[in-house]
């Protein structure tokens, strides 16, 4: 049976602790198989410092943070005027479909 997350972590749980270990003359962390495998990380990550903390992400992950697409959109001076209409259009809470 194929396991998606580390050992010890819970579905649907957001962390896992990782004790940093002597990797020759440096210090790092291992990260599980499971891990490697569902983020198809494969030989390098790209580490990012933020104000809310680090985040590590896959060298091929390609996706937009929340702040990367709001410049985007003021950069191509998206219009968002018809924003409210186009919500209140969609599923009402509890519906089906």
């Amino acid at each position: 049976m194929k396991r998606d997350l580390p050992p010890g972590a819970r579905k649907g749980a957001t962390k896992v602790e990782l004790k940093v270990v002597q990797i020759g003359n440096s210090r790092g962390v291992r990260l599980p198989k499971a891990v490697l495998e569902r983020y198809e990380i494969k030989d390098a990550l790209v580490l990012e410092a933020r104000e809310e903390g680090l985040l590590l992400r896959g060298k091929k992950d390609k996706r937009l943070t929340w702040e990367e697409t709001y410049r985007e959109a003021v950069r191509e001076k998206e219009d968002w005027s018809d924003l409210d209409a186009t919500t209140a259009d969609g599923i009402e809470p509890g519906e089906k479909w």
